[in-house]
C-alpha cells in the first residue's frame, strides 16, 4: 500500500493535501459540507441534508443560499488539492467527484470489502495484509473536532466499523495460527474496549492456543467479574462455551486446511472491480442537472416551514407514492390536492407527513410549504384565525393588514395562494372544523393533515391509517439506528425485541436509541431488562399503557436530579425549549445549563429541536413523554413546589423581555412593571439575545404568550401582567393585535381575580392602546378612563402619563386639538415626574403635528429638534425615524423642500434596514408630495406609483387607494389613465367610509370625463 499521503482524510480529523501539504480549511460550515459530501463520495447529498446538518431544525431563510455560498467556497479551495476532484450540482443537492483512492473512508471501504471476498476464496494472508492497510489509514477518531450532531453519528459508525475490521483481522490471524503475536495486542484491545466480548473471546483463545491454559481461564474470569460489576449480567454464550471446551479440553486449534498457494498468496491478484463498472447511483449523479434559474429566482420569495425529516426514516414504499399522487395531482383534477395520516399516538403520523412534505417541497410545490402544528391533543387547540394570522405572515403580510374576521383571513389567504403552488402541512387537528378554514381553493395547492380522529368529514381525502409496523420495517428501523452488523450479529434477539416493544415506532425508538448509546450492551440484555419489568409484555401491546412502561424504563434508569429535571421541564408549554430553562427550573447559575439537559437527551426522553441564534440549543418533549412526565410530577412534586419552579421559569422570560425592552428603547420607558422576582439566565445568553431583540421576541412569541397564559391560570397574576404589558414591545411593531388582546385579557381576569388593582389598570391601559390602533375609539376611551382613575388613586405618574398620551392621541385624531393639547401638556408633567425621557419624546413629536397644523412652526420645530436629542441619547431608532419623519413634513411646510427630500430619504433607508414595508410604502408617498410641491411632476409620478405598488403589493388597499388619489392629480392631461387609477380607489374609499377623499376622487372622476 503506498504511504503518500491521501488528498482527503475524514478518518481522524477532517484534512484535505495539496501539492505543497495540507490546505487550511476554514472552520465551521465548509467542513461539515466538505465531511458530508467525502462520507458520500460520487453520491448525490440533497441540499435539505446539508442545511439540516448545519442547522438542524432551526434554519434561516438563507439556509440554501448560505450553502450555495459555501459549496462555491469549497471549489475553489479543492482547486489546489491533491487529485482530480469536483462538486457538481445535482439535483436535489451537491456531488462530490474523486477516485474513491483518494479519499481514506472510500478506501477503507473498499480495502474492507476485498478482504471479505478474499476470506471466502481461502486467501487469509493476503486479506489480513488488506485489513492491516486499512486500519493504519485512520489517524484517530473519525472526523474529531467537527462540531455537528447528525454527522457525529455517521462517524461513530465508522468508528465502529474499524473495531470490526480490527476483530476480523485478529479472527483469520488465530486461523493461520499466529497466537504468540496476538496476545499482547488482545490483551492491549481488551484494555481499551472492555465490553466488547468478541475480543475477550478472541483473547481467551491466543492465551489457550499459545499454551497457556490458567491464564486463558483467568481471562475468562476477569471478563465474568467484570459484566457481573458493570452491567449485572453473566458472560454470553460463546464465552461460557470458551470456558467449557478449555476445562474439557475440546478446543482445537484450527487445522489450517488452507492451500498453501493460498496462504501465500503470491500469484492471486486481489479482487478488484471490473474496469468500466458504475453503480446505480452513480449513473443517477451523473445525470444532465434541471434547469435551476426558476428556482433560484424563488428561493429567498417563498415560505420554508417544515421541521427537518428523519434520517432513518422507515415505510411502506407503496404509502408514499399514493400519497405523492394524492398531492400533486390526478389526471384531471379541479380541487385542491388533500390527504389525512390517521392513526393511534406513537406510530409516526407527523415523522411521515414531514417526510412525504420534504420528497415533493422541490419538485411538486416549488412555491413554498407551509406547516403549523394545530395542537389538537391539547387543552388549547389552536383557532382557524390564528393559523391564519400565521400563514399570512410568512406569505407577506404585515400584521397591521391582516384582518380580524375569519372570513376575510380565509379570503385573503386564499387570494394569495391562488396562483401558486405551496403544500400546507397542518400536523394533530382536534377534528375537521379545525381544518375546512385552512384548506386553499386552487388547484395547484395541497393540504397534508394529521390527526388521531379519523377525519372522515374531509371532502375528498385519500386517508392513510397507520398502525405498527411490519416485522422487517421495524427491523429495518432497529438497523438504521443501531448499526446493521449488531442486528445481524443477534436476529433472534432482535426479532423479541421489536415484538417486545409491539413494533411501535417511538417505543422502539426509544429502546434503540438507549443501545445505540451504549455499544457494549447485547440486543438480549435489552429484551431481558423488557422482560424483567412487572407486566411489561401485556402492557406493550395494549393502547397507552405500551408508551407508559417503556417510558418507564428510562425514567426510572436515570439519576435522581435528572429525574427531577424531567418532571419539572414538563410544566413548560412551549413547542420547544431553550436550554437556560433547566437551569431555572432547578435555580442552577451554571454558565451551560444545556449540561443539565444532555442526559435526558442522551436516553431520547429529550430531542434536540435545533440551534437557536443565540447559539444555543432548543429541545423539544415527544407529547406522550411530557405526559408520563407530568404524571411523575403530580406523584413526586406538592403544588407549592411546582408554582415556585414555575415562577423561576417565568421569571426567566420575565428577565429577557424586560431587556429586550430596555435594548430597543434604551431603557425602561413607557412601560408599566410589577414587582414580581426575576430569574437570569447566563450573561452569555442574555448578550446574544440582547444583539438583535426584536427578532428573539419575534422567535419566542409563542412561548412568551404562552407564559403569560399559564402565568394567569397558575394564579401568578403579578408576573402574567408584567410580561403581557411588556410584550406590547413586539405586538405593536408587529402589528400583532389578535395575540396582544388573547394575552391581556387573560392576564386581566387573573389580576382581577387576585383584587391586584395596579396590574388591572396597566393592563386596562394597554388594552386602551390596542383599541385605540384598532380605531375602536370609544372603547379606548372606556379602558384608559378606567384606569386612569386607579393611576390617580394609587399616585402612579407612569401610569397617568401613558393613559393620558392615549387619550390626547385620539383626541387630535378626532380632531379636537384643544382637548389634545391640554392632554399633552398633563402627559409631560406626568413623564416629567416620573423620569420617562422617551415618554417625553413621544409626546413632544405627537403634539408638534398639532402646532405644525396651527402655524406655530417655531413651536413645532423645537419640540422635534428636543425629541431628537432624546432619542439620540437614549438610542431608540423607532422613535428616531417617526420624529424625523415629522421634521421633513415641518420642512416641506417651510418650503425647504431639498431638505426634506434628504430627511424623508434618510427614513425611507431606516424603514427598510428594519423591514418596515408599511413605513417604506408611508415614505413614498412624503418623497411624491415632496416633489410635486417642487414642480418636479416625473419624480413625483414615479415615487406615488411605486408607494401605490408598495401598498398594495402587501394587501394595504387603503393606503394604495390615498397614493392613486395623489397620482390622479397629477394626470389632467391623461383621462384614461387617471381614470384607471380611480376607479379602484373609489371601491375602497366607498367600503372604508372614507368620506373626504371619496368625495375628491368622485369629483376627479367626472371632471375627467
Amino acid at each position: 500500500m503506498t504511504t503518500s499521503p491521501l488528498a482527503f482524510r475524514v478518518l481522524g480529523p477532517l484534512q484535505v493535501h495539496g501539492p505543497d501539504g495540507p490546505l487550511r480549511l476554514p472552520p465551521g460550515r465548509q467542513e461539515v459540507i466538505l465531511a458530508a459530501l467525502l462520507l458520500e463520495t460520487n453520491r448525490v447529498v440533497s441540499t435539505n441534508h446539508l442545511v439540516d446538518l448545519i442547522w438542524e431544525d432551526n434554519p434561516p431563510e438563507t439556509a440554501r443560499t448560505q450553502v450555495q455560498i459555501c459549496v462555491s467556497r469549497l471549489r475553489k479551495l479543492l482547486a489546489g488539492a491533491d487529485g482530480e476532484v469536483s462538486i457538481a450540482t445535482r439535483p436535489p443537492g451537491y456531488v462530490l467527484h474523486t477516485d474513491a483512492a483518494n479519499v481514506d473512508a472510500a478506501l477503507f471501504t473498499d480495502l474492507v470489502l476485498r478482504a471479505r471476498r478474499l476470506r471466502e476464496r481461502g486467501e487469509l494472508l493476503r486479506a489480513v495484509q488488506l485489513l492491516r492497510d486499512a486500519v493504519t489509514l485512520w489517524q484517530g477518531d473519525c472526523l474529531s473536532g467537527l462540531d455537528s450532531g447528525p454527522l457525529a453519528n455517521k462517524a461513530r459508525q465508522l468508528d465502529e466499523e474499524r473495531l470490526t475490521a480490527v476483530e476480523l483481522r485478529i479472527q483469520l490471524e488465530l486461523e493461520l495460527g499466529r497466537y504468540d503475536g496476538l496476545v499482547g495486542e488482545l490483551q492491549r484491545l481488551t484494555r481499551e474496549h472492555p465490553l466488547r466480548e468478541k475480543l475477550r473471546g478472541q483473547l481467551i483463545q491466543a492465551l489457550y492456543w499459545s499454551g497457556r491454559q490458567a491464564e486463558a481461564l483467568e481471562a475468562f474470569r476477569t471478563a465474568r467479574r467484570f459484566l457481573a460489576e458493570e452491567l449485572g449480567l453473566e458472560p454470553s454464550r460463546e464465552l461460557r462455551e470458551l470456558e467449557s471446551a478449555i476445562l474439557t479440553g475440546r478446543l482445537p486449534a484450527p487445522t489450517g486446511a488452507v492451500p498453501a498457494a493460498r496462504l501465500t498468496g503470491e500469484k492471486t491478484p486481489l479482487p478488484e472491480e471490473p474496469a468500466g463498472a458504475e453503480t446505480e447511483e452513480e449513473t443517477e449523479a451523473a445525470a444532465p442537472a434541471a434547469p435551476t434559474s426558476a428556482e433560484s429566482v424563488r428561493q429567498d420569495a417563498v415560505p420554508h416551514q417544515l421541521p427537518a425529516a428523519v434520517a432513518d426514516f422507515v415505510s411502506d414504499t407503496g404509502r408514499l407514492a399514493a400519497l405523492e399522487e394524492a398531492l400533486t395531482g390526478r389526471p384531471g383534477r379541479t380541487t385542491v390536492g388533500l390527504a389525512a395520516i390517521t392513526g393511534k399516538p406513537g406510530t409516526g403520523k407527523s415523522t411521515l407527513a414531514v417526510h412525504v412534505a420534504h420528497m415533493l417541497s422541490e419538485t411538486g410545490f416549488p412555491d413554498g410549504q407551509l406547516y403549523c402544528d394545530l395542537r389538537g391533543t391539547t387543552g388549547t387547540p389552536a383557532t382557524p384565525e390564528e393559523v391564519l394570522g400565521r400563514f399570512l405572515r410568512a406569505l407577506g403580510i404585515p400584521g397591521q393588514l391582516i384582518p380580524e374576521s375569519l372570513d376575510e383571513r380565509a379570503e385573503m389567504y386564499r387570494t394569495r395562494l391562488a396562483s401558486r403552488r405551496v403544500l400546507v402541512v397542518l400536523d394533530d387537528a382536534a377534528g375537521e372544523g379545525q381544518v375546512l378554514p385552512l384548506l386553499p381553493g386552487s388547484r395547484g395547492c395541497a393540504v397534508l393533515v394529521t390527526g388521531r380522529a379519523r377525519l372522515t368529514a374531509l371532502p375528498g381525502a385519500h386517508r392513510v391509517e397507520l398502525d405498527v409496523l411490519a416485522e422487517d420495517q421495524a427491523l429495518e428501523l432497529l438497523s438504521r439506528i443501531i448499526g446493521r452488523e449488531r442486528v445481524a450479529g443477534e436476529t433472534a434477539a432482535a426479532e423479541a425485541l421489536v415484538r417486545t416493544v409491539g413494533r411501535l415506532p417511538l417505543a422502539l425508538r426509544i429502546v434503540a436509541a438507549r443501545l445505540a448509546a451504549r455499544p457494549h450492551w447485547t440486543l438480549a440484555s435489552m429484551v431481558q431488562r423488557l422482560a424483567n419489568e412487572r407486566h411489561r409484555l401485556d402492557e406493550l401491546t395494549h393502547g397507552e399503557m405500551t408508551m407508559r412502561a417503556s417510558l418507564s424504563l428510562t425514567y426510572e434508569g436515570l439519576a435522581p436530579e435528572d429525574r427531577r429535571l424531567l418532571r419539572l421541564l414538563s410544566m413548560a408549554q412551549a413547542p420547544t425549549l431553550p436550554s437556560w430553562l433547566a437551569g431555572a427550573l432547578l435555580d442552577d447559575h451554571r454558565p451551560f445549563p444545556s449540561d443539565l439537559m444532555e442526559p435526558l437527551v442522551d436516553v431520547q426522553m429529550l430531542d434536540v429541536a435545533g440551534v437557536e441564534r443565540t447559539g444555543g440549543f432548543r429541545y423539544r418533549f415527544h407529547e406522550i413523554i411530557r405526559v408520563y412526565a407530568r404524571e411523575q410530577l403530580a406523584a413526586h412534586h406538592t403544588p407549592e413546589e411546582r408554582k415556585e419552579a414555575l415562577a423561576r421559569m417565568a421569571g426567566g422570560w420575565m428577565h429577557l423581555a424586560q431587556q429586550a425592552h430596555r435594548t430597543v428603547y434604551g431603557g425602561d420607558f413607557t412601560v408599566l412593571h410589577g414587582d414580581a422576582p426575576r430569574w437570569e439566565p447566563p450573561a452569555s445568553y442574555t448578550d446574544e439575545v440582547l444583539a438583535d431583540p426584536l427578532a428573539w421576541l419575534d422567535a419566542e412569541q409563542a412561548s412568551l404568550c404562552g407564559m403569560v397564559e399559564h402565568t394567569a391560570d397558575a394564579g401568578l397574576h403579578d408576573l402574567s401582567w408584567d410580561l403581557a404589558t411588556s410584550l406590547v414591545t413586539l405586538f405593536e411593531v408587529r402589528g400583532h393585535y389578535d395575540l396582544w388582546e388573547q394575552t391581556h385579557l387573560r392576564a386581566l381576569a387573573a389580576v382581577r381575580k387576585a383584587g391586584n388593582l395596579r396590574g388591572t389598570a396597566a393592563v386596562r391601559a394597554s388594552l386602551g392602546s390596542l383599541y385605540m390602533s384598532r380605531n375602536q375609539f370609544d372603547t379606548a376611551r372606556q379602558a384608559l378612563n378606567s384606569a386612569l382613575d386607579v393611576f390617580q388613586a394609587l399616585d402612579d405618574p407612569m401610569g397617568e402619563a401613558l393613559c393620558r398620551r392615549d387619550m390626547a392621541l385620539i383626541a387630535r385624531t378626532s380632531g379636537d386639538d384643544t382637548t389634545a393639547l391640554e392632554l399633552y401638556r398633563r402627559s409631560l408633567a406626568d413623564f416629567d415626574r416620573a423620569g420617562d425621557v422617551v415618554g417625553r419624546a413621544i409626546v413632544l413629536t405627537q403634539s408638534a403635528h398639532i402646532r405644525m397644523r396651527q402655524g406655530e412652526i417655531a413651536a413645532a420645530q423645537g419640540q422635534l429638534d428636543e425629541a431628537l436629542d432624546i432619542y439620540e441619547g437614549v438610542g431608540y431608532t423607532g422613535g428616531r425615524a417617526r420624529t424625523l419623519r415629522r421634521v421633513g413634513q415641518l420642512l416641506l411646510e417651510q418650503g425647504r423642500s431639498d431638505l426634506a427630500v434628504l430627511t424623508f430619504t434618510e427614513v425611507l433607508e431606516l424603514c427598510r434596514d428594519s423591514g418596515d414595508v408599511i413605513g417604506e410604502g408611508h415614505l413614498l408617498r412624503d418623497l411624491g408630495h415632496a416633489f410635486a410641491v417642487m414642480g418636479r411632476p416625473d419624480r413625483a409620478r414615479d415615487f406615488f406609483d411605486r408607494a401605490v405598488t408598495a401598498r398594495e403589493g402587501v394587501m394595504d388597499f387603503s393606503g394604495g387607494a390615498l397614493a392613486r388619489l395623489d397620482l390622479a392629480r397629477l394626470l389632467d392631461a391623461e383621462p384614461g389613465r387617471s381614470r384607471e387609477l380611480l376607479v379602484p380607489a373609489v371601491e375602497v374609499f366607498r367600503e372604508r367610509r372614507m368620506g373626504r377623499e371619496l368625495a375628491e376622487a368622485e369629483r376627479l372622476l367626472a371632471t375627467g370625463s
